[in-house]
């Protein structure tokens, strides 16, 4: 064997991995500039991000592609990039200005709760009002909802129910839990795991600086930093200071003034006042058993059997057996349980046909315990 070929091969080999890797190195930098270029994006912002791409080509020549401190470097300065141009910074979706076609989604998505519906039609036909104006001079002031209620009385449907009316995207941040401010505005690049806030992420994900943002369970923010997390929602809240929203991570400032906050909660104790200050009160009631029937019969049933594959004719309730399953284990004020219920319900019933105990169920006073939830 010619030891001196085969050595003369490996090195040339490795040279030829070298310089693909060299190249491959140069596409990655050529494509986050091209990446920069075709994004509209503000001329400062832009500045900014093909000067970032600069110094890490400077960092490349003088550290070489290889080293650490450049692959750090450029996985710092990607990541960077790719959130900075997919934020929604001039992209909206088109508002749909009918105040019938959201009452029709409202009914649709929710029975009874009559006087509610009446806040809301009245809330977004001031919405639709000035949009359709489009008066120039003066801008949108839309109070900013709180629906107060118990857990199940509907509070976070009727939000999806509000950006559906609107043909907006719909997003939803949880406070339920929060212990850090930084989980809003981000973290500071300057840590090795930086990361953008909830305000950055959810309006990534919508692709739209309109959408609607449900602010979920302001009541139940982490006590130790509440008085952080309050202080933000301050700035979000107030359409005086929100154009100007600067997160952390992003580090420039993002208008989030066409933005249309919800927010929740299960009481009001544990909302600061000024933030309160910014929020109108929507009290949501508790359901009726009345109510509670019809929500059942009509529309949880139906949609909970569809979900579990039976047929109409294969899973049939009596009407009158209703009043026993709505409230099994005595009084709730939403309906979550009694989802819970009919699902349960639906899957033993599920459970004896797919065994071939029954081809189909029907369920009277009779047997309704067999169904049910134990005591």
């Amino acid at each position: 064997m010619d030891t001196n070929t085969d050595t003369g091969n490996s090195q040339s080999d490795q040279i030829t991995g070298f310089a693909q890797k060299q190249n491959v190195s140069n596409d990655q930098i050529r494509r986050l500039g091209e990446k920069v270029e075709q994004t509209p994006l503000l001329p400062d912002l832009k500045q900014r991000l093909i000067e970032r791409v600069q110094r890490l080509a400077l960092l490349r020549a003088s550290a070489g592609f290889l080293s650490p401190t450049y692959i750090i470097e450029y996985e710092s300065t990607a990541t960077y990039i790719d959130w900075v141009v997919t934020m929604p910074w001039g992209k909206k979706t088109e508002d749909i200005l009918d105040l019938n076609r959201a009452k029709a989604v409202l009914d649709t998505n929710h029975y009874g709760l009559p006087a509610i519906k009446d806040r809301i039609l009245e809330y977004l036909a001031a919405i639709i009002l000035h949009m359709k104006q489009g008066n120039k001079g003066s801008e949108l002031r839309a109070p900013i909802l709180c629906l107060v209620g118990l857990a199940g009385t509907g509070k976070t449907t009727l939000a999806s129910s509000i950006a559906e009316a609107l043909g907006r995207k719909f997003e939803r941040i949880p406070f339920g839990g929060m212990g850090d401010a930084r989980a809003l505005r981000g973290q500071s690049r300057a840590f090795a795991d930086a990361e953008p806030g909830y305000m950055v992420k959810k309006l990534v994900h919508a692709g739209a600086k309109n959408s609607v943002i449900l602010l979920d369970e302001l009541d139940r923010i982490s006590q130790d930093a509440r008085a952080d997390i309050m202080g933000v929602l301050v700035e979000l809240l107030d359409p005086e200071q929100n154009k100007m929203f600067t997160d952390h991570y992003i580090d420039y400032p993002f208008d989030l003034s066409e933005v249309l906050f919800i927010t929740t909660a299960n009481n009001t104790t544990n909302i600061s006042t000024a933030v309160l200050d910014r929020l109108e009160i929507v009290q949501m009631p508790s359901y009726t058993d009345e109510e509670k029937i019809v929500i059942g019969r009509d529309y949880l049933f139906k949609k909970v059997r569809l979900e579990t594959g039976l047929l109409d004719t294969q899973l049939v309730v009596d009407d009158n057996v209703w009043p026993g399953i709505i409230r099994p284990l005595g009084f709730d004020s939403g309906i979550r349980s009694l989802k819970h219920t009919i699902e349960g319900i639906c899957r033993k019933t599920a459970r004896l046909i797919v065994e071939g105990k029954a081809q189909s169920v029907h369920i009277t006073n009779d047997n309704v315990k067999e169904f049910l939830p134990s005591q």
